[in-house]
């Protein structure tokens, strides 16, 4: 069986033809059964993305994986680069820890 986040992997590859791509199941991080594939983090380095504002950018891949996020994928960190601003400056944010559902109520008490 294909994994969710090796079908993100597959389809944003032929989409887009990244210079880079990284795509992180980050499910763990929230209030999810173990082996969920609900949550990722995606870095994608592009030429397509020269010229297009942050908003395009994700549409685009929104569309891409349509399927996927009507199929249980509950969240998409995207990092998006041309390959120039990939290039001035390669960093990627780390994710924040997740306080929703049982969680934030935990922290709470």
């Amino acid at each position: 069986m294909n994994s969710v986040e090796n079908q993100i992997h597959t389809k944003l590859g032929r989409a887009f033809q990244p210079a880079h791509l990284e795509v992180i199941n980050e499910s763990y991080m929230h209030s999810v059964p173990p082996g969920s594939e609900t949550h990722f983090k995606v870095t994608l380095v592009s030429a397509f993305f020269e010229g297009k504002r942050q908003v395009q950018r994700h549409q685009a891949i929104y569309a891409c994986l349509s399927e996927e996020l009507g199929a249980g994928v509950h969240a998409l960190a995207l990092h998006t680069f041309s390959p120039k601003e990939w290039q001035a400056d390669d960093r990627v944010p780390k994710s924040p820890q997740c306080l929703g559902g049982s969680k934030h109520d935990q922290q709470k008490n």
